[in-house]
């Protein structure tokens, strides 16, 4: 939920089954089931199934249930071959443009094997996941996955993978190699314009320029060696005076760096890039504020959520989930009665490992 109301394409949650009954995980835990709903649960995996066990004719089945039913436009690319390899440049697209959106606000997945991969390019299967507090571009919140797999950085090169196994799967229907090949590659294109827009939009600029990314890139290197808080910089960063030389109005976004000097010296070109435009503070941070949130689920409060509803320091309370759930829903406004979910974690936060039973 906390996902829809930032408006990143997610399955929903209907309500949560709860049980006394142990369940057997790395330990003994009450069991849960959350219902979640989606106008479809069909993943990359689900043709996958087929295509490993040569059940080509179930493959084509389950190919015009998707195209008929989600991607109609996709009959109109023509006859045999071409509606298949229309579907593949459909689900890429919306593939990439998911990841656009995790990265922009900083979500990490977890667990993004084929099987946990939409093929209408919503976020799926919630377990080992989280979102960023102090930026690391390799950060990784499943401590299951030792090689990092599925770290922040790691995730629109992993889409792309996943990608590459539906489109293997569907070669059949496709019967080229080289002409399905060419139609994932629309993957790499529109990613690539999707984060650039992502980015652009997050710094506030209303035009596109030369030297834009080369600024972004700057930034995340910044962030990443700074160990920045990646929501409150964004958020802050909407109310940076265009015009520089006032270290006291700097203060709130400066004083986040412990190298205020490199953050003065990206700050310097920022400014430029603003005045190239015509920049006018109040609207650009209106713009920020729009798609930089405020709020976001982090792990530390969830975690208080959860301690609360099992009842660790007795009666079981489930008001914290409704206040958390009650803010989430607005993420992007100013809400002064949940200032303390918008706060630096603390740090316990740190500690907190997230696993496939989490």
């Amino acid at each position: 939920e906390a996902m829809h109301g930032l408006g990143i394409p997610t399955t929903r949650a209907l309500s949560i089954a709860g049980s006394d009954h142990p369940v057997f995980r790395e330990a003994t835990e009450t069991a849960a089931v959350v219902i979640r709903m989606a106008p479809s649960f069909v993943r990359f995996g689900s043709f996958e199934f087929f295509y490993w066990r040569q059940m080509h004719d179930e493959l084509r089945v389950l190919a015009d249930y998707v195209i008929d039913t989600f991607y109609p436009e996709c009959r109109a690319a023509g006859s045999g071959a071409a509606p298949y390899l229309a579907l593949i440049e459909a689900v890429a697209r919306r593939t990439a443009r998911l990841m656009a959106q995790w990265q922009g606000v900083g979500f990490c997945h977890g667990v993004m094997n084929t099987d946990n991969m939409s093929i209408l390019g919503l976020t799926i299967d919630y377990g080992p996941f989280g979102f960023l507090d102090a930026f690391d571009a390799n950060h990784i919140c499943n401590h299951s996955d030792e090689q990092g797999r599925y770290a922040y950085a790691q995730q629109p090169g992993v889409a792309h993978w996943n990608l590459y196994c539906l489109g293997q799967a569907l070669v059949p229907l496709t019967q080229e190699v080289e002409a399905t090949q060419a139609a994932l590659e629309t993957y790499k294109a529109e990613f690539g314009a999707a984060i650039e827009a992502q980015f652009r939009a997050k710094l506030g600029l209303a035009t596109a320029q030369d030297g834009d990314m080369a600024l972004v890139e700057r930034l995340i290197g910044l962030l990443d060696a700074q160990r920045v808080d990646w929501t409150i910089f964004w958020r802050r960063l909407s109310q940076l005076p265009g015009a520089g030389g006032d270290l006291a109005q700097d203060a709130p976004l400066r004083d986040l760096f412990p190298d205020r000097a490199a953050f003065d010296a990206w700050a310097v070109d920022y400014r430029a890039r603003l005045a190239q435009e015509g920049s006018i503070d109040a609207e650009r941070a209106a713009r920020m504020n729009r798609v930089n949130p405020k709020y976001v689920l982090r792990n530390h409060l969830a975690e208080v959520a959860i301690r609360r509803a099992r009842g660790d320091d007795g009666a079981r309370d489930f008001s914290e989930i409704e206040r958390l759930l009650t803010c989430l829903r607005r993420p992007y406004d100013e809400q002064p009665q949940f200032e303390r979910y918008a706060a630096l974690p603390p740090d316990w936060a740190g500690h907190l490992h997230l696993s496939c039973s989490s």
